[in-house]
């Protein structure tokens, strides 16, 4: 299970986790490459963060829409509202 932290999943690493600092950085509507662009530096700056990839990235993209967390329109993704 990639979704909660195990024994070999780091908790940063976890698609929650990642999920979780993609909603952090939503404070507007964003391309697909501009989130990509800001997780990955937040996460290059992190010290002792794991590598975050692309596709990683895309899976935690993937489980916040499944989870109605977020919405595309016109090639941006945003925030839903609670």
């Amino acid at each position: 299970m990639m979704v909660l932290p195990t024994k070999r999943l780091h908790q940063s690493r976890a698609l929650l986790s990642v999920g979780g600092e993609i909603i952090a950085l939503l404070h507007e509507p964003k391309t697909v490459s501009r989130l990509w662009t800001e997780v990955s530096r937040k996460f290059r700056s992190t010290p002792g963060a794991p590598l975050l990839t692309y596709d990683w990235f895309i899976l935690a993209l993937d489980m916040l829409y499944a989870m109605d967390g977020i919405r595309i329109e016109q090639g941006l993704i945003s925030k839903r509202a609670v």
